[in-house]
């Protein structure tokens, strides 16, 4: 049999074949495969397809031989990733406002690639949110690499920090570049987030990455370090509300058993709880970022919850209210 123009490439090809076109679902048989490798100018006989199929199997690859009707047809059985865990990678990149829509697709093109053809179009049928705001900034990728590299090397960094005027269009939020010593990056309410000290303020800070531009890293090693070695970012991120900052203040909530969950939820199953003087209520005591935003979450909440403590808190969040009274009144 004269052999095809690409026959170095003959492995390759069937690996190719196996992985696309087939699944748990679908298989091929011998004259199929050998159909599919002639599109590739790959010439084969059955009896060296069979030595190259137990050389997939023996570089770890599922190959599944079995006798359908008069057939022995061949499929991919398990692979690196099932079809279930990909559409939850697909869920995750559609619904992420920090991914662009371009970066999107073509992530979510590559994973269809781990997919057979006819799991691909499984993919395809997942969440769509068309419409939903996503973040602009398409070289957030390189930045986010940058902060790894100087969080890895020990570095400080300078970049532009950016925001929004009336014109629709990205602004400095200061003259001068912010330098800062990055020690993490996390991820809140749908936003990236590099945790920083700002050695000037003395005080950790948080910023949003698709917000920061102009990156540079420093030959100056990092600062901070006694800050953060106590440092606990996962409470950090639970005591915050979006990452707006505020002073950590402890704050005692009064409020009705239904809320248990969205108290557990928003805080974690660590907190206190106990009964309250008043049937049907509880109380809690919790660590928080005192921002505007905290007293948003506990206006959502309405008649049932209410802070008891500190004095301080209550008063202020009070004064909330009779100032949007007057706004509208």
């Amino acid at each position: 049999m004269p052999k095809g123009a690409n026959q170095k490439l003959k492995l390759y090809y069937l690996l190719r074949i196996m992985t696309e076109k087939t699944d748990d679902d679908h298989s091929l048989t011998m004259p199929q495969i050998r159909e599919q490798l002639e599109l590739y100018g790959v010439t084969a006989d059955r009896k060296s397809l069979y030595h190259d199929l137990e050389a997939l199997r023996v570089l770890g690859v599922d190959v599944i031989g079995e006798k359908v009707g008069k057939y022995f047809k061949y499929h991919v059985g398990s692979k690196k990733f099932d079809i279930a865990e990909l559409k939850l990678l697909v869920d995750a990149i559609q619904s992420s406002k920090f991914i662009t829509e371009r970066k999107s697709n073509d992530l979510i093109k590559k994973i269809t690639s781990l997919a057979s053809d006819y799991e691909a179009t499984q993919l395809k049928r997942q969440v769509v949110v068309r419409g939903r705001v996503k973040t602009m900034n398409e070289s957030i990728y390189y930045i986010v690499d940058d902060i790894q590299r100087a969080i890895t090397q020990n570095c400080m960094i300078t970049f532009d920090y950016m925001r929004w005027n009336l014109d629709k269009e990205m602004e400095k939020r200061r003259i001068g570049l912010y330098t800062v010593s990055p020690w993490a990056l996390t991820w809140d309410d749908e936003n990236y987030y590099m945790i920083a000290y700002d050695e000037n303020d003395d005080i950790i800070k948080h910023f949003r990455v698709d917000k920061m531009k102009n990156i540079s890293i420093l030959d100056e090693k990092r600062a901070g370090k006694e800050k953060f070695k106590e440092f606990d970012l996962a409470k950090y991120s639970k005591m915050s509300f979006g990452m707006f900052a505020g002073s950590p203040t402890k704050v005692k909530l009064e409020f009705k058993n239904e809320l248990v969950g969205v108290l557990i939820d928003r805080f974690g199953k660590d907190i206190p709880v106990e009964r309250s003087g008043q049937e049907g209520w509880s109380l809690t005591s919790v660590e928080v970022a005192l921002s505007d935003q905290f007293f948003g979450w506990i206006f959502a909440l309405g008649k049932d919850i209410k802070i008891i403590g500190p004095k301080e808190v209550a008063d202020r969040f009070r004064d909330e209210l009779e100032g949007l009274g007057r706004l509208y009144s």
